[in-house]
């Protein structure tokens, strides 16, 4: 049952042309940068509004002095993904990641969002 709901999470890559099939998500994430000259790492809080294998829309209070690589941390996994950011538009953000994520790790993160998302 699970898995057919999964299947009907929206998903835009043949409308726009995208390399990837994209599923809308609303999940809480951390975007960890390196400070400058190696003097520890920052931490902001954002939501996931999407995700792909290769890329994901974030939306963030604000991206004053944000750089323009950081990790993405997703809530409930225990991975950082190597993000480089693609477009910046008010307080969302565009990026790719850095190597594409594991299909296995794209189906937690999807799944989690469907057991967790409040109705």
């Amino acid at each position: 049952m699970a898995e057919n709901a999964l299947a009907s999470l929206h998903s835009d890559a043949s409308q726009h042309g995208r390399g990837a099939e994209r599923f809308v998500l609303n999940r809480a994430a951390r975007l960890m940068a390196v400070n400058p000259a190696l003097a520890g790492m920052s931490i902001r809080s954002c939501h996931l509004v999407d995700i792909s294998k290769i890329g994901a829309t974030i939306n963030l209070m604000t991206t004053i002095g944000l750089p323009d690589h950081y990790y993405l941390n997703i809530v409930g996994t225990s991975n950082r993904i190597g993000c480089a950011e693609i477009y910046r538009n008010g307080s969302r953000v565009g990026v790719k990641f850095i190597k594409p994520i594991e299909d296995e790790l794209l189906h937690v993160i999807v799944r989690g969002d469907f057991f967790t998302e409040a109705k």
